[in-house]
């Protein structure tokens, strides 16, 4: 291919160089490749290039058709052409053709952030569809400064690679390097993450790297290594981490992280579903990843989380101690817990919890409730936490997965009573662990969450019915009167009651409120904000009552008392959690009952008797001399 050294970003896709553009694709299937450039109605073939082939199965060409030009590939001299492995953008869907983007011709401004620190953080979890009415990048940047008002420090957003039909949640992506033309064009994102820099806000990109979607796949006509039948996912074929092939492979994966940092200034990841990537190489992907994703943010510090349903802690474990090195882990244990407490519901997963507040009191000191026990099923969960800071979990009480995962999509608030809801909120916000909202959960959203997908008729209907297969799981959904109402995931009009409408929050002043003070009294109250330096005790005194205690060197300790049913009197009120150090007394800071969230208010905690906790409230106390 002569002489000339590319100075390429990536090893993958079609890229600028001074020479040129230059293309480049893994396709160790092929035994001939020809670029082909299209016209711009996406159909009418303009010019065909023959590639070169080079070493270990990859093709490249350099040729100048000009910006936002449309390409694709043929495959052996097919009759058709197919898009980019690695395409940049697909302003037609999956199954149109790729686009030529210059990631250089954006003027950034956010050249003095410096990243964001595992510690200190508010998460808050986005789907860019559903966020506004428009369902757009322009119309989300709308969003950012309140955001931030909030005292929101990270948004997190849904998967954006593109996939097909115009919704879907995004976890049937298919194009990893191209965000999805259903929020606007690549600069649109762009747009949006520099702003939400200037507002002082991270933004992190929830991906899918254990499965890609059934439609507009087109990696199998470039190699039959992308995929293997050695391991098994429950959405489809197994991405191949670690047989035939699977070093380009991972060359791949590790090329899409630094992808979204170096070209769209991402803050790091949520990795979807770590369980189902699977592999057995010597050092693990997800490991790879994580040190890939830092190599390529620089300077800048990022943040990186997973969920991982069996809650495996190598991965947030340090890569020098056979971790993979992310900085968080999704707490499903805490959601479940919080979730029994507040409906009294204890079918399908949440068979095993009680809701009772021992396990809100182990959740806050240990993380996880389950560290290897059996479950009701007899399946062991979890692993061990010992060591490890409060910060490393990621605490939640509603996120997409959860709020679907019912009949009608409803959110927490309006399946408990708003009292229980703010004791509930009240402990989550002043605990040490890392929260992260729902959108919309902020000022008490009534539009729904569930599944949609716009798929076509066939695959539509099977994917409807295996939603309602997984749903029976809850017994009360497995009835024929409630499997008749769940909704259509293909229905438009579904996916369509899921959008948040414009400027709700000032009809919810004291759910929002609410909000804004607990996070508030997280970054200014001195011994909340620190929770790293403290010693934290709990205890629970009945099935409904804890107590949470910030012990600080100085004394000036912090009290949670939550009671999530009838008021309850100790008396006589034994436990040295109550008690403070000689000189000092307990005074109120906070209230779940204030007021100003339309509270019922609180009687005074202490009497002659013994202690009061007022049912269905939250209170906070500091120790004062």
């Amino acid at each position: 291919m002569s002489n000339i050294t590319f100075q390429r970003r990536l090893p993958i896709g079609a890229e600028l160089l001074n020479q040129g553009h230059h293309f480049r694709v893994w396709a160790p299937k092929c035994a001939e490749l020809d670029l082909v450039l299209l016209a711009a109605d996406g159909r009418e073939e303009i010019r065909q290039v023959r590639m070169v082939r080079e070493e270990h199965g990859y093709f490249s060409c350099l040729h100048d058709p000009g910006a936002h030009s449309l390409y694709g590939f043929r495959v052996d001299g097919g009759s058709r052409w197919f898009p980019d492995p690695a395409s940049r953008f697909q302003p037609l869907g999956p199954e149109g053709p790729s686009q030529i983007v210059d990631p250089l011709q954006f003027e950034w401004t956010d050249a003095d952030w410096p990243g964001l620190t595992p510690r200190g953080q508010v998460l808050y979890e986005v789907h860019i569809g559903t966020f506004t009415p428009e369902g757009t990048w322009a119309a989300a940047m709308r969003e950012l400064e309140e955001l931030a008002r909030l005292g929101i420090t990270i948004i997190e957003v849904m998967p954006i690679a593109d996939f097909a039909g115009e919704f879907g949640w995004g976890y049937d992506g298919v194009n990893l390097f191209a965000p999805t033309r259903n929020y606007g064009c690549p600069d649109d994102f762009r747009a949006f993450v520099d702003r939400a820099h200037a507002l002082g806000l991270g933004v992190i990109l929830d991906v899918v790297y254990n499965h890609l979607g059934p439609v507009g796949n087109y990696l199998p006509q470039y190699s039959d290594h992308y995929f293997t039948d050695r391991h098994v996912t429950e959405w489809g074929a197994a991405i191949n981490f670690d047989d035939a092939d699977s070093g380009e492979v991972r060359k791949f994966f590790r090329a899409n992280v630094r992808y979204w940092i170096e070209e769209f200034h991402v803050d790091g990841y949520r990795f979807d579903a770590t369980q189902a990537i699977v592999d057995a190489s010597p050092r693990h992907i997800l490991s790879e990843l994580s040190a890939e994703a830092r190599a390529a943010a620089g300077k800048r510090t990022i943040h990186l989380s997973v969920e991982n349903q069996p809650q495996d802690v190598i991965n947030i474990r340090p890569i020098e101690a056979g971790g993979y090195g992310m900085d968080a882990i999704w707490n499903d244990d805490f959601h479940h817990a919080a979730r029994v407490r507040a409906t009294g519901r204890t079918d399908g997963y949440y068979q095993d919890f009680t809701g009772e507040a021992y396990e809100f009191v182990a959740a806050f000191r240990h993380g996880f409730l389950y560290q290897g026990q059996h479950r009701v099923k007899g399946t062991q969960r979890g692993t061990s936490t010992r060591g490890l800071p409060p910060h490393v979990f990621i605490s939640f009480l509603e996120n997409h997965d959860q709020v679907s995962n019912s009949a009608y999509g409803r959110r927490l608030h309006q399946l408990t009573s708003p009292a229980r809801y703010r004791a509930l909120a009240g402990v989550w916000l002043l605990s040490p662990q890392t929260p992260m909202f729902w959108q919309g959960q902020e000022y008490g959203a009534s539009a729904p969450f569930v599944y949609f997908a716009d798929l076509d008729e066939e695959l539509g209907r099977m994917v409807w019915e295996g939603r309602k297969s997984f749903l029976s799981q809850f017994p009360s959904l497995a009835t024929a009167d409630m499997q008749s109402v769940l909704p259509n995931p293909c229905d438009r009009s579904v996916f369509e009651r899921c959008k948040l409408p414009p400027r709700k929050r000032g009809d919810h002043v004291a759910m929002y409120r609410l909000h804004v003070d607990l996070l508030e009294l997280r970054k200014s109250d001195s011994v909340l904000a620190c929770p790293d330096e403290t010693e934290l005790d709990g205890v629970a005194f009945n099935g409904a009552a804890l107590a949470l205690r910030y012990y600080t060197s100085d004394g000036a300790d912090r009290l949670i008392l939550a009671n999530f049913a009838r008021t309850l009197t100790l008396s006589p009120a034994s436990h040295p959690i109550l008690a403070t150090l000689p000189h000092r007394r307990w005074e109120l800071t906070w209230s779940s009952e204030h007021p100003r969230y339309e509270g019922d208010g609180i009687a005074a905690w202490q009497t002659e008797t013994g202690w009061r906790l007022t049912g269905n409230a939250t209170i906070l106390l500091r120790a004062v001399e």
